[in-house]
C-alpha cells in the first residue's frame, strides 16, 4: 500500500544516513521502526532468546581457536 507522511526534513536525513550505513533502504527501516513502536504500544513483549549456555566458560580448550570446520567436522563425526 501506499501512502503519503510528512515528517521533517532532518529526520529523514538521518534516517537516509543510517539506512545507507546499515545497507538497507529507508523502507525497511521505517517498517521495522513502525513494528517496533507497534509492539511496545499494544504490549506485545519482546522476542528474548533463552540462554542456552552450559556454564559460560566458552569452548573446550581443545577448540580454542579451532576453525569452524574442525568444530562441525568433530560434531558430527561418526561414532566407532
Amino acid at each position: 500500500m501506499k501512502t503519503t507522511v510528512n515528517l521533517p526534513d532532518e529526520l529523514i536525513r538521518e534516517a537516509q544516513e543510517l539506512a545507507q550505513r546499515q545497507h538497507t533502504t529507508l523502507k525497511a527501516l521505517i517498517e521495522a521502526g513502525l513494528r517496533t513502536v507497534i509492539r511496545q504500544r499494544t504490549g506485545e513483549p519482546p522476542f528474548v532468546l533463552t540462554d542456552a549456555s552450559v556454564d559460560g566458560r566458552g569452548l573446550q580448550p581443545e577448540f580454542r581457536g579451532a576453525h569452524w570446520e574442525q568444530i562441525r567436522d568433530e560434531i558430527y563425526q561418526q561414532p566407532a
